[in-house]
């Protein structure tokens, strides 16, 4: 994310609309004792999006971040099914979501809609992080 934000700030200081959207993790809250790496960065990531929105705010520049919970994608999948369960059985919710239920949230930080939403962190976890 960071790589990726340097190669593009060209084109966003070029649009009238321009909006980052990061990708961490609500493990990035909580503690785990078996993905304590995983969480350390997703947490560091967070950091890196609240202050790179004060960075950009100037420019015209939003950043944000969506933090999920576990989503039924590869990365889970390779875990065994035991702990895929156990992962979807952590939130409120019971379950694991689909990746397709990410998507709204990412199209509203990219729209215009959001267009007095910046530094912030928006969780799409079942209730996860509510616990």
């Amino acid at each position: 994310p960071v790589f990726l934000t340097q190669y593009a700030l060209p084109q966003l200081e070029a649009s009238e609309h321009a909006s980052v959207i990061n990708v961490a993790s609500a493990a990035a809250y909580l503690f785990s004792g078996f993905q304590h790496m995983y969480a350390a960065a997703k947490a560091g990531l967070l950091a890196y999006t609240r202050s790179l929105s004060a960075d950009l705010a100037g420019r015209g520049i939003r950043v944000n971040a969506i933090a999920p919970g576990t989503i039924d994608t590869d990365m889970v999948r390779n875990n065994t099914p035991e702990m895929q369960q156990a992962m979807a059985k952590a939130s409120l919710l019971r379950r694991a979501a689909q990746p397709d239920e990410i998507v709204g949230l990412a199209l509203y930080l990219a729209s215009d809609a959001s267009s007095f939403v910046t530094g912030h962190v928006l969780y799409v976890d079942g209730g996860w992080t509510a616990i």
